[in-house]
């Protein structure tokens, strides 16, 4: 006969409170939860950059780093302007 493992399983609810760390995993969902909200305020700037590298894309189908820089620089402060109102 083979001998049980030495190690065993952790109960379901064992895991769970291993891994929330004080409600980690309950802030990062309540935060996921407002980030459609978020981007809702952004829409301007979000179809600037998707505009450019589309345009970027569709020409010689080639995307270079930095080439849209400036609208992405747009749309990251819109998003950090919304989750500071927010939280």
């Amino acid at each position: 006969m083979s001998a049980a493992p030495t190690w065993r399983r952790p109960a379901r609810d064992e895991t769970a409170a291993a891994m929330s760390g004080r409600g980690v995993w309950l802030r990062a969902r309540a935060r996921l939860r407002r980030f459609p909200a978020l981007l809702g305020g952004c829409g301007e700037q979000a179809a600037a950059y998707g505009r450019c590298v589309a345009a970027a894309a569709a020409g010689s189908g080639d995307v270079r780093r930095d080439g849209c820089l400036r609208e992405f620089r747009a749309l990251r402060e819109c998003f950090n302007r919304a989750a500071a109102a927010r939280t």
